[in-house]
Formats: C-alpha cells, structure tokens, sequence
C-alpha cells in the first residue's frame, strides 16, 4: 500500500503499486529514523520527533512502558503490515503484564466478501473475458455455493479462465489495448493506500476511451471499520462459541494503533472524529519496531492520563492534511458506500464505489452482476461519519459461506475461525484447524491465504511456539 499517488494531470507518472510491494520500497516503511529526511519537520503540532534506531531504542521504550503501565489495557492495530512486524519481532512478548495487543481486520484481502469473489468467478469463467487482480486475491475462496473447488481464481484458471496476476492496476490500460477484442476486467482491492491507484486507472481509461476495460471495485474504508468494532453492534460469532472461545459482543478495545499509509494518503481527519465520538485514544503509528512501540507507548499514556487524544507517532511520513493530491483524486473517482466485510457483516461507509461519472467502468453493471449480490449501498458523505441507506443486499448468502457455519450440502462445517481472528476476538493459535488443516498451502479461510492475514503471520514465525 502506499502513501502517495500520481496527480492525474499527470497520466505518466510512476503507478502505485500493491501494498505487499510498496511496504519494501515506499519511505512510509523503509526511512530510517536516523537519517535527516525523516525526520519530523515540526510543523504538525500532534507530531514528536522521530525515534532513534536500533536495539537500544526498542530497549528504552520496553522499560518505559513497563514503568508507565499501572493496569490492564487493551490496544488493538489494523494494519497487517503491523501485524507481521508485531509477530515477527515479538513486540507482544515484549509488553508489560496485563498490556494486550488484539489484530484487528487489517488485511483487505482477508475481508473482501465472498460475493466480490463469486462475481469475479462468475466473470472468469467468460471466454471474452480477461480477469485479473492482485496475486493475494487469486487464492481467496467464493462463497460455499461458488464453484471454483475452493481455490479461488486460482482454480478458475485451472479451469481454463484467463486469469492473470498484475502487480500495478496501471498494467491493466496497456493490456486492455493489446487486447482489443476481450474484456479486461480489473478486481480492484484494498485501503485507501491502495484506491487512489485504481482511481487513476479509471480515470485514465475515461480519458482514453477504453471501452474494453471495467473495474470490480472492492475497495474498503478503514476508520468505519474501527467505530464498527467500538460500536460492538455486530452478533456473536457462532464459530466461536462452537470452539469455546469468548463471545463478548465487544473486544474490549481500549485504544487504537491507526496505520500510518493511510494517513498519509487521508490525513487525520476522520481519525480525530472517531475520537471525538468515541472516546477512545488513537495514535498513528508506523512499522519498524521502534515506531511499533513508541506507539503503543504513546497509547498508553494517554490511557493512563484518562486523555482520550489523536497522537502521531509517525510524523516524519504522516501530516494531518494527507497527500491533497491523492485524496483530490478519490473524490473524483469514488463515493463512499456502506459495504460488508468478510468476517465483519455490513460496515455503514466502509467501502468505495465508483462515482457517476466512472459508472461506465463499472463491471457490476455492464456484465449483469447484480443478481449475483453484493451490490454496495451509497452512504451519505466523504466523511467518516457518513451513514447510508441500508445493508448492500445478498448478506444472508455471504453469512452463510463463512467459515464455522453449515454447508448447504450438510457436509461438515469449516472449523476455520477467521470472524473471529478478524474482529480481534481471537488468535491465531486459538482456532483448531491452524498449522493442521489449515495452512498457507491449503488455506481454510482469507487470513492464512494472504501474505498480510494474522494466519499467515502466526504461521510464518510462531507455528512452533
């Protein structure tokens, strides 16, 4: 995911590319603390200086929360980037006694509802059709009734659809021109890191007139989805219950740790009013674990202060207005439209959709989708406390695909538990299929098939305890 994109008076310019991939080279995650360029400019009041490096620095921030920490507190962080980091450098191991990390629903991939999936199955299965995506979207299952064996449109292209992985969504313009007598479908997900992207593929294939090329758009909103798990609105999850695990309607979160690429693409705004309304602490944090902990850190004083704030721990990358150029964009692009989650349920202003002058470019439409569900309803407004009209149809079909619930054909059900995992109610470890049935090479549900689930994570550096 990045933290940027190209102004679109500028078609040329260099394309965004996906999070898995950005993370690797975008300053948002690879500057160093130390060198001059990061540092803070001072100029956004919420913004302390910028960490020092090393293991000294992780050394001082764990005594120092060890010190400041008087009582339990629950923090939780929804970005999967800072998931791995957390698991992979045992941050949480780290904590003072009774200091808890939950992982939230920070992975894009993991929560793109099964309706999303079985439309794209649906398309991939069109000879005139070129389906392609991101690679992490080609291994997510569709609904149980979708036919694609549970491999997704992996198993679609075994199975003959032409489905092909892109690494830019601006490769899609160059193939929808070499390919003039197909479709060329983009299946367009992810944060808002990732939108303004997409966003700047619509807008040039308007431009160009591109009448073979569409967009799926998949988009999530993440500040909707943090009030969503505040409000605790949504049921207990059956699959947890059946494996023992806690179903408190509310998760206990105390405290957010907001991802800091997509602040710097939408600035802050939306983050301070979820505070105002909530009065919950949020801190923007970073990635290395220097950031990782002066986040939580931070997070904690406030608790501990009783001062429920908006705090920038990333303030060499994150300013409160965002990247204007980015966000001028998904404002052309895109409304906001209430949409649901895979492992969540409907989220009121928790997704994108393309605006009436890109409606053209919409899929949905032009190949006959609706009736497949998942048709997003449009919210009220930009900001995050915009509401829409109603739940987006075919949610009954989606609750009943995920993972924990009855197979229509009375087969047993899937003991995966990613509802859970994704609403912070519990770890990987607690589900009973994790390193067993389930693994990245058979994959039972979202979180263990992509490279930013919490599965995957836990799998990757604590399968063995």
């Amino acid at each position: 995911m990045t933290a940027a994109a190209p102004s679109p008076a500028a078609p040329a310019a260099t394309p965004v590319t996906p999070s898995k991939r950005t993370k690797r080279s975008n300053p948002t995650n690879r500057s160093s603390p130390s060198s001059p360029s990061s540092q803070s400019s001072g100029t956004d009041p919420i913004s302390p200086a910028a960490p020092r490096p090393g293991a000294d620095r992780v050394a001082e921030l764990v005594a120092e929360l060890a010190a400041t920490t008087s009582r339990p507190w629950t923090l939780m962080e929804v970005c999967g980037g800072q998931t791995h980091a957390i698991v992979r450098w045992g941050l949480d191991q780290l904590l003072p006694p009774g200091l808890r990390l939950l992982h939230g629903p920070g992975c894009p991939v993991c929560v793109t509802p099964a309706e999303t999936i079985d439309q794209a199955l649906e398309l991939a299965r069109r000879p005139e059709v070129i389906l392609c995506s991101y690679g992490d979207m080609l291994r997510v299952p569709g609904s149980g009734a979708s036919a694609d064996g549970g491999l997704g449109l992996l198993g679609a292209r075994a199975s003959g659809g032409d489905v092909r992985l892109l690494t830019s969504p601006l490769q899609a313009l160059d193939l929808a021109r070499a390919e003039p007598q197909r479709q060329v479908v983009f299946l367009a997900v992810g944060f808002e890191t990732t939108a303004p992207a997409t966003a700047l593929l619509a807008h040039q294939a308007r431009a160009w007139g591109l009448a073979n090329l569409s967009l799926l758009v998949a988009h999530v909103r993440v500040t909707p989805a943090m009030d969503a798990i505040l409000a605790g609105a949504d049921e207990p999850l059956g699959a947890a219950a059946g494996a023992g695990l806690s179903t408190d309607r509310d998760p206990g979160v105390q405290g957010f740790l907001a991802a800091g690429h997509v602040a710097a693409v939408l600035g802050t705004a939306d983050l301070a009013d979820l505070v105002r309304r909530r009065r919950r602490p949020v801190v923007v944090t970073g990635f290395e674990a220097a950031d990782l902990l002066a986040g939580i850190l931070r997070c904690v004083q406030l608790l501990e202060a009783g001062t429920p704030e908006l705090a920038n721990a990333y303030g060499r990358v994150v300013r409160s207005g965002g990247n204007p150029a980015a966000r001028a964009l998904l404002e052309r692009v895109f409304e906001v439209v209430d949409q649901p989650w895979r492992g969540l349920g409907p989220i009121a202003a928790g997704g994108l959709a393309l605006a009436p002058a890109y409606a053209s470019l919409d899929a949905r439409a032009r190949f006959g989708l609706a009736s497949l569900g998942g048709a997003p309803q449009l919210a009220t407004g930009l900001g995050s406390t915009g509401r829409g009209r109603g739940p987006a149809p075919g949610n009954a079909a989606a609750a009943a695909s995920l993972p924990g619930q009855p197979k229509p054909s009375g087969q047993p059900a899937n003991p995966c538990i990613s509802g859970a995992i994704l609403r912070g109610r519990a770890t990987p470890p607690d589900c009973p299929a994790f390193g067993g049935a389930c693994t990245p090479e058979r994959p039972l549900g979202a979180p263990m098939v992509s490279s930013e689930g919490a599965c995957a994570a836990y799998y990757r550096y604590r399968r063995h305890g």
